[in-house]
């Protein structure tokens, strides 16, 4: 299976972001609390929904239930542009109860439709093994035996980190401690 360098790159930060909400400093287990937390945040969140879309995610854990992973499989060979309809990949996931509220107060945004489809793609990324899983670009475009250059991806982290240092600052700017 393949996926896309876009839901590559945002699986390692979805998964980041919820181990940031794991444990304590003590290294006690407090993930319910905190994404309870969070969830108490979602109309602020959603302003970064669009620059960090995996931060906001994590307040969707564990609210999908997958009935067609098929579906959800070939939602993550997408790129960001290129997103199936909301309508379309919420016939692959069911809502969890207490989330309903949460969904349709996301869905109420410009990009909610969006942003719901790469919860749903995170979360069923999250619960789902990908060792043999490369990114769409590479299983794609580079024939059999070629590897990406150092340079190619030296670009790609650069891009990355600048993405995350902008979503960063503008957190910081809105009053959040820095990630940092």
């Amino acid at each position: 299976m393949s996926i896309s360098p876009f839901f590559h790159e945002l699986r390692s930060s979805y998964q980041a972001e919820l181990d940031d909400l794991m444990s304590d400093s003590e290294g006690k287990d407090v993930l319910r609390q905190r994404l309870a937390e969070k969830r108490q945040e979602l109309g602020f969140l959603v302003q970064v929904m669009d620059l960090n879309p995996e931060m906001v995610a994590v307040v969707l854990h564990q609210a999908f239930r997958f009935t067609q992973p098929a579906l959800m499989d070939h939602v993550l060979t997408q790129d960001a542009d290129e997103m199936l309809p909301w309508d379309t990949v919420s016939e692959a996931v069911q809502i969890e109860p207490w989330a309903k509220a949460m969904v349709a107060e996301i869905l109420k945004e410009p990009t909610g439709e969006w942003f719901m489809c790469i919860a749903a793609a995170l979360e069923y990324m999250h619960h789902k093994p990908f060792s043999h899983a490369i990114p769409q670009a590479q299983a794609d475009d580079e024939p059999d035996g070629a590897e990406t250059t150092d340079a190619e991806l030296d670009e790609e982290e650069k891009e990355a980190r600048a993405r995350e240092e902008a979503g960063n600052a503008w957190m910081v700017e809105q009053g959040f401690d820095s990630k940092d």
